[in-house]
């Protein structure tokens, strides 16, 4: 069960989370956001400085390598951070197809942090606050202060992090993940993975552009949206009792998924996100490890 007073933070004021290990990567260079555009899923070329995307790294089969969120510092400059499970491909990725370019790559994780202030009353508690649309940033006296779906995130160093980690109460990441799970936002290595095409999980609208250039992965992800049916679908559960990641989904006699992130919401009770076949749909009652549960669409109702 996520602690009480954590969720009341969260949902009511501001609790402030850390992302130990996240990873933070700087390209620089006349050519950083055209090579950049030609590897992730949205249109990085189109940024303002000051403004931000969502995009993911595919592979050659359009199946998520990792996901990033992208912010446009200069014209020449471009900061890219990611779950601490993407800083190995992406550096690998970055360094390797940028040689010969005027690009050049700098891993900034181990000087940087990425704090997270989620909550109503994230903006408050800041010095400046960054425009409304997700991703949008400004300069503040603790670092980058980004905006998020649930607050904001500020991008701080290490002279500014002490301070940084004062700016709100700390809460669990449990908490954290609740309520995430209840906005029906996808992680990748929970809810999502290398054999998830980014329609299957829901990313299209934030992370992919249809206007854009060629990018690795690009042809699957245009024929399953232009053309076909994905197989699977990201849906909420409603469950009846906790459950554990991984835990399988039943409908009838055929299994249909395997629970992805999972929590018991203060608010809305047991609740979990997976990849589910299409074959169920919103409102089908189902099994999940032995527990009934209802398939739901997202986010949940009432979240």
């Amino acid at each position: 069960m996520i602690a009480t007073d954590d969720y009341e933070l969260l949902t009511r004021d501001a609790g402030l989370l850390e992302r130990p290990g996240r990873a933070v990567l700087q390209l620089e260079g006349s050519e950083a956001a055209e090579f950049l555009q030609g590897q992730v899923t949205n249109d990085v070329e189109s940024l303002e400085p000051g403004s931000g995307c969502y995009a993911a790294l595919l592979d050659h089969k359009g199946k998520l390598r990792a996901d990033m969120r992208v912010l446009a510092l200069a014209p020449d400059r471009l900061l890219v951070d990611a779950d601490a499970a993407g800083r190995a491909v992406l550096s690998h990725t970055f360094t390797t197809y940028s040689l010969g370019r005027d690009v050049r790559i700098t891993d900034q994780t181990d000087e940087r942090t990425v704090l997270s202030l989620i909550g109503p009353g994230a903006r408050q508690r800041l010095d400046a606050a960054p425009p409304e649309g997700e991703h949008c940033f400004v300069e503040g006296a603790h670092g980058l202060y980004v905006a998020t779906d649930l607050g904001v995130d500020v991008i701080t160093d290490a002279a500014r992090s002490d301070a940084a980690r004062e700016l709100a109460p700390a809460v669990s990441e449990d908490a954290a993940e609740g309520v995430r799970i209840e906005s029906g936002r996808p992680r990748l290595g929970m809810d999502m993975g290398s054999n998830t095409i980014p329609q299957e999980a829901g990313l299209n609208d934030r992370a992919v552009s249809f206007t854009k250039g060629c990018y690795v992965g690009q042809e699957t992800v245009a024929r399953m949206h232009y053309r076909g049916k994905p197989n699977r679908h990201l849906r909420g559960l409603e469950l009846s009792e906790p459950v554990e990641h991984g835990a399988p989904i039943v409908l009838g006699e055929k299994e249909v998924g395997t629970v992805g992130s999972a929590c018991d919401s203060p608010r809305l009770g047991p609740i979990a996100l997976a990849l589910v076949r299409r074959e169920a749909t919103p409102g089908d009652s189902v099994v999940v490890g032995g527990v009934p549960a209802t398939v739901v669409e997202l986010p949940f109702a009432g979240a």
